[in-house]
């Protein structure tokens, strides 16, 4: 059965496809991991839904506000952080997004854990009687990435690239990533490796 896309506000990708084919295929990096993981045989873009929260902090009198977005797969992947909220949406159909598996609350809970982190990171000295409110902004935000499979489609192997800060993600998104191949129904149930079928990637 046809897998019905989902409609989604994103932010806008910074890598084009043929940024991410580059990015992939050439160089030290895009030589040595074909060495290693098999050739770069086909691209997919991929969307983790995010949520943002305006955080303000007060410190010695004096009070600052960031925006700051935390994914709503498990919350367990690096925020994203805005000087202010951002503006550059792009509203889109896709069956390559992600759902939302935490519930806002713990979201806000992880994020508050994830920002006072940050804060005591950069100057944990100079802080006294820190403050600090989060509030959320309606709705979530994806951000895109480019997902390349390595090797055959019994063996491939995923590199994510973050579409939006130019960077090569770990092993974090590539296990939200590899989860829910699995779970989905893109997934061959006849590969041992649960290889991923019609998941819109175009060959290179």
């Amino acid at each position: 059965m046809q897998r019905v896309g989902t409609k989604i506000r994103s932010l806008k990708a910074n890598v084009s496809r043929e940024d991410a084919i580059r990015f992939f295929t050439s160089g030290i990096g895009g030589l040595t991991a074909a060495f290693w993981k098999g050739r770069a045989r086909s691209l997919a873009e991929l969307y983790l839904p995010y949520r943002i929260y305006q955080v303000r902090m007060r410190n010695r009198g004096r009070e600052e506000a960031t925006f700051y977005a935390i994914d709503a797969v498990e919350g367990t992947l690096d925020l994203f952080e805005f000087p202010q909220l951002p503006d550059e949406l792009v509203t889109l159909e896709t069956r390559n997004a992600l759902p939302c598996r935490t519930v806002p609350e713990r979201s806000r809970e992880l994020l508050m854990n994830k920002v006072r982190r940050v804060v005591f990171s950069r100057g944990f000295i100079r802080l006294k009687n820190l403050e600090l409110e989060a509030t959320a902004i309606p709705g979530e935000v994806y951000v895109p990435y480019w997902v390349c499979f390595r090797g055959g489609d019994q063996i491939a192997k995923l590199a994510i690239l973050d579409a939006v800060r130019r960077k090569p993600e770990g092993a974090k998104v590539r296990h939200l990533v590899e989860e829910w191949l699995k779970a989905s129904s893109f997934v061959d149930s006849s590969s041992e490796s649960g290889s991923a079928k019609g998941f819109g990637r175009r060959n290179l």
